[in-house]
């Protein structure tokens, strides 16, 4: 067996059974804990992320980020290729039902992203030079007193993320520009790697500005265009509900057979792409988390629930939709071309170039937030002397995922993301009264609490 069918059978069993059984698990565990907190402070978390919105806001610096900055930061990692591409993988191999079991699968991963972005909070630090810095790592070696396996999760995420993970993004980039405008690969990655390293350079500062700008432009101007194409097929649009709920427990019955799915598929298919889209119970948003400048941790955690919404209920949701109003499904294409297909039906030609500039937009914020979060993991095993070189691999892995093949960087990308996902999950079961007492302290201080 070559290294590629070996990895691809790791991944079988990480993310086909294992990973979906706990991350849903603790979501579920965290939930009761929590009293329904997704329900319970929406309302709450919402006005607190919007009625703070600002484009220009103050400049990052050495205390961290703002809270909006932090949420953005976070946002730009959650919402990339996947919401492109995951949700049409996810109905091509498991129906319109799969959509179903993505809401179910966000629904409690707002709890797990709150728990990860309070313990961010919590436990945040500051680096040799004085920066505020946190993440996993720092809450599973000072909360659970297990350096070793923090050590092991900044190993894990620095590889999946921020070298091959960013790898890939760079190659979905190029291959978009390459068949909407015929741009050589290499110039696109010469490009992104000039404009990554110009945002690395310029640290949280740049970072912050970038991501607070291009997030929400990036989810308008994709949303937009979905809501076009919703528009335009509005008379579809009570047979694609029907079809989402219908596909969850009969997929057989939803698309006529076009999809051959059971429900074990469509389950399998819609949990995985949405936890993987989403990352919560990963442990990768909580580094942006860690950096906000609140006032109280569980403030910040709050955050998490609007994260996972805005990635999976909105922006996930609009590729779904776009897709089942079209009628494209055909039960062959898959992926980006599905995501095409889709918008190429509803808007000519044009289709394919709007799917290429957006897909820009998504996986590039993605890069800038996966090169943080690596960041604040070189920070924790080797200081900050470890930044440069950072620097200079994450852009030679860019320039370099632009120009290659790239299915063993994809599927190594999943192995990593996997085995961050295991100490992670154990420090949010372990960790969670620290989570629940925190919860019920700021419900207790917030003088403006409402349901």
């Amino acid at each position: 067996m070559d290294l590629l069918r070996f990895v691809q059978e790791v991944n079988r069993v990480l993310w086909g059974y294992l990973l979906i059984f706990l991350l849903c698990g603790t979501g579920l565990f965290l939930t009761f804990k929590l009293r329904f907190v997704q329900i319970r402070l929406f309302g709450r978390a919402f006005r607190k992320a919007f009625g703070e919105l600002n484009l220009f806001g103050q400049r990052a610096g050495r205390e961290g980020m703002s809270s909006f900055q932090a949420l953005a930061t976070a946002i730009a990692a959650q919402v990339g290729t996947g919401n492109l591409a995951g949700a049409a993988t996810a109905i091509a191999m498991g129906g319109p039902g799969a959509i179903f079991w993505m809401y179910l699968a966000a629904f409690f991963g707002m709890a797990t992203n709150l728990a990860e972005a309070t313990l961010g909070q919590l436990y945040k630090t500051q680096d040799d030079r004085g920066n505020v810095t946190g993440g996993p790592a720092y809450y599973i070696s000072q909360g659970l007193h297990m350096p070793r396996m923090a050590a092991f999760f900044s190993i894990a995420i620095i590889a999946a993320l921020g070298f091959m993970g960013n790898m890939v993004q760079s190659n979905s980039i190029a291959d978009a520009f390459k068949t909407a405008f015929n741009v050589p690969p290499l110039v696109t990655g010469l490009a992104l790697g000039a404009v990554g390293a110009f945002v690395f350079i310029g640290g949280i500062g740049r970072i912050a500005a970038v991501t607070e700008k291009m997030v929400p432009l990036m989810a308008g101007i994709y949303i937009l265009g979905s809501l076009y194409i919703i528009v335009t097929y509005i008379p579809q649009l009570p047979h694609v509900i029907w079809s989402i709920l219908l596909g969850a427990f009969d997929p057989m019955a939803a698309t006529g057979g076009v999809v051959g799915a059971t429900i074990r598929e469509a389950a399998r298919y819609g949990i995985a792409r949405g936890l993987f889209s989403n990352e919560a119970g990963m442990g990768s948003t909580p580094h942006a988390h860690a950096v906000a400048k609140v006032s109280h941790p569980a403030e910040q955690g709050l955050m998490g629930i609007v994260g996972v919404f805005i990635d999976t209920f909105v922006v996930l949701n609009m590729t779904a939709f776009a897709i089942l109003c079209t009628g494209v499904l055909d039960g062959k294409t898959t992926g980006i071309a599905l995501t095409q297909r889709a918008f190429t039906a509803a808007m000519g030609p044009m289709g394919n170039a709007f799917v290429a500039t957006c897909l820009l937009f998504f996986a590039f914020s993605t890069i800038v937030g996966w090169y943080f979060f690596g960041e604040a993991n070189v920070k924790y095993l080797l200081g900050t002397r470890g930044l440069t070189p950072y620097k200079l691999a994450v852009v030679g892995f860019i320039i370099l995922g632009s120009t290659l093949k790239v299915d063993l960087a994809w599927e190594l990308a999943d192995t990593f993301n996997g085995l961050m996902v295991l100490p992670n999950l154990l420090a949010l079961i372990m960790l969670a009264p620290q989570v629940i007492k925190a919860l019920k302290d700021f419900e207790t201080q917030d003088p403006n609490h409402r349901g």
